[in-house]
């Protein structure tokens, strides 16, 4: 039977350009959607599918990533003070437990394969997750928990995936696929950001993987490649081709791209109306500019 997926990668090392000014001393990362940070998105989301280990792949000026994930004990005693208990939940009841989260550094900016390759001593010899905070999924279940579920104890690797416009497979990591079997898609190579006349496919991965520990082999000796960068993508590609079993799953739920501002504004609005409290107002507002 295949190991159970405990431990979890976030891949929070990148500089964040398209947010400057905003990111100049704040981590993408925390860029907030309505009231909570992209990364706290992404452990929660973890949290729900079962992970027991986060392990933050971090870069320069990342220390309020840290911050987040521990006590403010200043703050905590003022809103006891003033009986705030519901702040004080909501500061800590998603928090994980002391000794499930560790921190590696990516000295080098060298790309999403390599800052996933800095994690191979905390991760070992067994399946784990990736999760790109910039990509922001709204579901009724989380995206990684349909996923641990879809697997169902079967081996080999998987990536979430969606449809995106042919003319955009450029910008992606395009499955070249052989079949599918309902939301199961049976991936036969992967090619990362193909020239729209020679996408195999217009079926993209987003930020979200499960992952036998062979790709940090491959990680390691495949070199540079789109954008002078290690591609994750390569290494999955050469994981497939050794015959390793590998699927897509077409996932249930909203995909938004919170790396660019159209995205991370939509995400707000629509993460705002999903909620009891804030849809009624925000659905005002938004009609007043109708």
């Amino acid at each position: 039977m295949a190991q159970r997926v405990r431990k979890a990668v976030f891949p929070v090392g990148g500089l964040g350009t398209r947010f400057l000014p905003a990111t100049k001393a704040m981590p993408k990362e925390m860029l907030p959607v309505v009231d909570k940070p992209l990364i706290q998105y992404a452990v929660e989301e973890a949290q729900a599918a079962g992970i027991e280990e986060f392990i933050f792949v971090t870069g320069r000026s990342k220390t309020a990533i840290e911050d987040h994930f521990d006590h403010s004990y200043e703050l905590e005693t003022t809103l006891r003070e003033r009986s705030k208990e519901a702040q004080i939940a909501a500061l800590n009841s998603w928090m994980p437990q002391p000794g499930q989260v560790a921190y590696t550094r990516q000295q080098v900016p060298l790309g999403l394969g390599h800052a996933v390759w800095c994690a191979r001593n905390l991760i070992g010899d067994e399946p784990f997750a990736v999760l790109l905070a910039d990509d922001l999924i709204l579901a009724d279940t989380p995206c990684l928990k349909q996923m641990i579920e879809a697997q169902n104890g079967a081996e080999g690797s998987m990536v979430a995936v969606m449809e995106v416009p042919r003319e955009h497979t450029n910008r992606y990591g395009i499955l070249d696929i052989e079949g599918e079997e309902g939301r199961l898609v049976n991936v036969k190579g992967v090619v990362e950001k193909p020239d729209p006349a020679t996408a195999p496919s217009n079926l993209s991965i987003i930020g979200r993987y499960i992952l036998e520990p062979e790709v940090f082999d491959h990680l390691a000796r495949i070199g540079r490649g789109a954008g002078n960068e290690i591609q994750l993508t390569d290494a999955l590609a050469e994981l497939i081709h050794g015959n390793k079993p590998f699927h897509g799953l077409r996932f249930d739920g909203t995909r938004f791209d919170c790396g660019d501002k159209v995205g991370f504004l939509q995400a707000n609005i629509a993460f705002a109306l999903a909620r009891p409290d804030m849809a009624a107002a925000v659905r005002k507002i938004l009609d007043s500019y109708c």
